[in-house]
Order: structure tokens, then C-alpha cells, then sequence
């Protein structure tokens, strides 16, 4: 069996797997992997101002203002019964951006390969071990298995963090919260581009406009808090926004219409118990795993992608403790992001025995 020979074997091509690869690239032998031959769509699509430095710091900022993404000018939402209004025109990095999601993820892992990075698409792990300082990994492609050895394996597996898991991380889930989400079309272009938000007896909704005078809508939940047949009917998820009284008001300005089926898709806050060890890192939602309402899941992706190619580059010239110093910087993360949630969810206070609210009061 041929064994496909790699420096850094990188398992899972969306945004934070693309972006370590393309920093990678042109230094190493660049192995990409992915289950998938093009990106799904996918919720997820805010970008925060901040994210145009480290594009820039990737040479990737022309190319990616060129691609046409919506302006993203702040959050406007409904909380705790009065409107609450956060804009970005004294940042210092200007706006954000509402993506399209399919497009940017494509573009990200068009990108590795532009750099040099080798991707294998339409493959799975199959298996890991470690061999000679490095790993032997099974993979499983649609011709049947292959093998493949790297120095540096790092795993871009989302949630799941199914790679991780294998080299023994363990995996802490904070909480069961999920996304119920679907696109649909604007009559009327949106005039702000403000994301909003508005809080609900259940958890809280969420809507921004997108390119194209596209719109997304999602309801944020917990698991077990969601009705058995909400996903079968059709129309349940924009039926039940247009009753709030905010987002109700938002849908029938805008003229919307959904033209999608609503999905689910998991959105709870989870981590690893260590986001790297000898030989190998965990990036984006593998290392880290943000609810939505912080609107950091795509920067998180972007950063730990860089920071990890950093660290694996250090690693290759003989810097074995570097990734001592990346568990430490996703320890800052986690805990800076656990402060700023419990604030936000701490703002309301109208629903205080409803289980989504008192499950986020922080214990004393």
C-alpha cells in the first residue's frame, strides 16, 4: 500500500483546518483531509472587525474584500424587555462582515491548495497511531484505504473533535444548546446591516442580512427544549418568529420568506481538557466550541488556525514544548469567553425559573 508522506496531516477543511494549511503551505508538505469534496452550507456567517487584522497579517485581505460580503455594523438587540444597540463605527478596524458562508469556506481552502497544501477530499480517519516521532494515520477514501504519515497531525474535525479524541483528549461539553436556523430572501435591502437578536422565554433568535439580500434566521435552544415535531413542520420555525414582538416587527419590514427547510445543527459550548499535546493541535471548534451569541465561532476558527500553524512550525524546527505555549493561549480564550457570557446571559432576568434561563444563572 502506498504510504502518503506528509510534515503537518491536517483533518478537516473548513475555516480553521484551510487557514492553518495555508499558513503551512510553501514551508512544509501540507496534507489536507476532508470528508466532504465542497463545503456544506452552514450557519454561522458574522465576522467581527477585528478579524480584518489577521487576514491582513495572511496576505488574504484584498482577496477576501473582493469576494463582495455584506457590511456587519454592530448587533441591535432585544434583551431583558428594553433595546440594546452595539455598533462598530469607533473601531478602530472599521466593520465586520455578514458572509456567505459557502463561498468564504470554499475560497479559504482554495487558498491552501493556491499555497501548496495537498487536499485529499472525500476521505475519512480511520485510524491513528504513533510511529518513528510521528503518526501513521488509515484514512478511508472512495478507493478504498490508504495510509498516510505525518510528523504533526492537527485536527479541524468541528465539535466532534473525532480526532483529538483518538490521541486521548477528552472532550467537556458546557452545555445543550443547539441552533434551529434557515435562509430566506428580503424584499427590502436591509439599510443598517445590523445583526439582531432578541430573547425569548426559550432561548433567543437570531437574524442578519447576508449578500445578495439573502437573510438567515435561527432560533437558539436547548436540546431537550426543542418540540419533538418542530423540525417536521415546515413552516414552525419563521411561523413562531413572526409572533415575537422585535423579530416579528425585523421579518415584516424586511419583506422576508424563507425558501429554505430549517435544520439543526449543535451550537453548545465544549471544550478539550488539552487543545494540543506532543505532535499534535486541535483548532477552531475542536480546540474550542463558542455559543453563538459571543459571534466569535468563525474569529476563533481564523486565529487558532494561525496560531497553531505557528506552533507546528516551531515544533518542526525543533521546538517540542511549543505546544505548551498554544494550550496556554486557548486557555486564555476559554476563559476570557466564559466572563463575557455569563455577562450577556446575566442581562436578562425576565424568565428567572424558565429552565434555558436558570440553567445559565453562574453558581455562586
Amino acid at each position: 500500500m502506498t504510504v502518503l508522506q506528509a510534515d503537518v496531516l491536517i483533518v478537516g477543511a473548513g475555516p480553521a483546518g484551510a487557514t492553518a494549511a495555508l499558513n503551512l503551505a510553501g514551508r512544509h508538505r501540507v496534507l489536507l483531509v476532508d470528508r466532504l469534496a465542497a463545503p456544506l452550507a452552514r450557519i454561522g456567517e458574522s465576522l467581527p472587525p477585528a478579524a480584518a487584522r489577521l487576514l491582513q497579517d495572511m496576505g488574504l485581505l484584498d482577496a477576501f474584500l473582493r469576494q463582495g460580503h455584506a457590511p456587519y455594523h454592530g448587533n441591535r438587540a432585544w434583551w431583558n424587555g428594553a433595546w440594546t444597540e452595539h455598533h462598530f463605527l469607533s473601531d478602530p478596524d472599521g466593520h465586520g462582515w455578514h458572509l456567505a458562508r459557502g463561498t468564504f469556506d470554499l475560497w479559504l481552502r482554495d487558498e491552501a491548495r493556491r499555497r501548496g497544501a495537498a487536499l485529499l477530499a472525500s476521505a475519512t480517519v480511520a485510524g491513528i497511531a504513533p510511529e518513528n516521532g510521528g503518526w501513521k494515520v488509515r484514512l478511508q477514501t472512495r478507493h478504498g484505504p490508504c495510509d498516510a504519515a505525518a510528523r504533526i497531525v492537527i485536527d479541524a474535525t468541528g465539535r466532534s473533535a473525532r480526532l483529538a479524541r483518538k490521541v486521548g483528549a477528552r472532550r467537556q461539553r458546557g452545555d445543550r444548546l443547539v441552533s434551529v436556523w434557515q435562509y430566506g430572501h428580503d424584499r427590502t435591502p436591509s439599510a443598517r446591516g445590523f445583526a439582531h437578536i432578541e430573547a425569548c422565554e426559550h432561548g433567543w433568535w437570531y437574524s442578519a442580512p447576508l449578500p445578495g439580500q439573502r437573510r438567515v434566521l435561527a432560533l437558539h435552544t436547548d436540546a431537550d427544549l426543542l418540540a419533538n415535531n418542530a423540525l417536521r413542520d415546515a413552516g414552525w420555525l419563521e411561523a413562531a418568529a413572526r409572533k415575537l414582538p422585535a423579530t416579528g416587527e425585523l421579518l415584516a419590514q424586511q419583506g422576508y420568506a424563507a425558501d429554505t427547510l430549517a435544520m439543526a445543527t449543535p451550537a453548545h459550548t465544549a471544550s478539550l481538557d488539552a487543545g494540543a499535546g506532543p505532535g499534535w493541535f486541535a483548532v477552531g471548534d475542536a480546540a474550542l466550541s463558542f455559543d453563538p451569541l459571543s459571534s466569535q465561532g468563525i474569529f476563533n476558527a481564523l486565529y487558532t488556525g494561525l496560531a497553531a500553524a505557528e506552533a507546528a512550525d516551531r515544533t518542526l524546527q525543533g521546538e517540542l514544548q511549543a505546544y505548551r505555549h498554544y494550550n496556554g493561549e486557548l486557555a486564555a480564550i476559554g476563559a476570557a469567553y466564559e466572563r463575557h457570557l455569563a455577562y450577556c446571559y446575566g442581562q436578562e432576568t425576565r424568565w428567572p425559573t424558565a429552565p434555558f434561563w436558570s440553567r445559565r444563572v453562574p453558581a455562586l
